[in-house]
């Protein structure tokens, strides 16, 4: 009956909402630095067993075949693309760069997670007023290991290596390192939690962190007074919505062809 497809065109309106939410989060993050774009991973739901396969029909041959109805779709989950956003010069000391894998550390200080610690692409850094560098997010959370980069006044600027090496240039001239940057990696980073604020979290899906430096073994380098482009493609998204609305008017014609098929059904009393 038309019930069943209703039910189906309901699921997929609804499943298809879900990815039209991911879609416009995607495109509003288009100029968010060090942003991963999301994309939505759909399933077919459970099939009703009209005719089971190689049941024996009246002539004593089996049916070949099977005849079963499919019940709809829903959303099985959400997969971040970390395809790595382009460079963009900023000319900010403290702005850096990872050119490969891997993920900064800020220690969140709370109980968010495990060890208290947060990943980032984001490498918008900003100095507070005891002289830590921290990330630039609205909660400013410290880099770890933590970094002390002194007043301002007995520096004329601050250097990264690609080895992730932050030093400080004194008034002399002279240069002193003052702390290293360490990055962190996931086996499963599409496991990892986003709680805002250019901010992930380790999950039990995600394995636990490789910590390492960058521009060793599996690590990127990093490249200073540069940061990461978000990876959203505007016109990809675009074409994506497109044919997302396109299917989502189609699931709503099929309920309104489902809602003929009963009305005609339930007018038959009427002959």
């Amino acid at each position: 009956m038309a019930v069943e497809a209703l039910q189906a065109a309901a699921s997929g309106m609804n499943a298809l909402s879900t990815k039209i939410d991911v879609l416009a989060n995607n495109l509003a993050n288009v100029n968010t630095t060090g942003f991963k774009a999301s994309r939505v991973n759909f399933e077919d739901l459970l099939y009703q067993q009209k005719i089971q396969p190689g049941v024996e029909n009246d002539e004593g041959a089996r049916n070949p075949g099977l005849l079963q109805v499919g019940l709809g779709v829903r959303a099985s989950n959400t997969q971040f693309d970390f395809e790595i956003g382009s460079p963009q010069l900023t000319n900010r000391d403290t702005d850096m760069y990872i050119q490969g894998d891997g993920f900064f550390r800020v220690n969140l200080g709370d109980d968010r997670s495990p060890d208290g610690m947060a990943y980032t692409r984001a490498g918008n850094f900003f100095v507070n007023r005891d002289g830590d560098l921290t990330f630039g997010s609205t909660t400013g959370p410290l880099v770890d290991p933590p970094i002390n980069v002194g007043d301002s006044n007995e520096r004329t600027g601050i250097t990264v290596s690609p080895e992730g090496i932050v030093s400080i240039v004194e008034p002399d001239g002279q240069i002193q390192a003052v702390g290293q940057i360490e990055l962190a990696n996931f086996v499963n980073p599409n496991g990892l939690m986003s709680i805002g604020g250019n901010l992930y979290l380790e999950s039990d899906v995600s394995g636990p962190p490789i910590d390492g430096e960058p521009n060793t073994e599996s690590f990127g380098g990093i490249l200073e007074k540069h940061l990461e482009s978000s990876n959203v493609d505007p016109v990809t998204e675009l074409v994506t919505l497109i044919r997302t609305q396109r299917a989502f008017e189609l699931n709503s014609q099929t309920i309104q062809a489902a809602d003929e098929t009963l009305r005609t059904v339930s007018n038959l009393r009427r002959f």
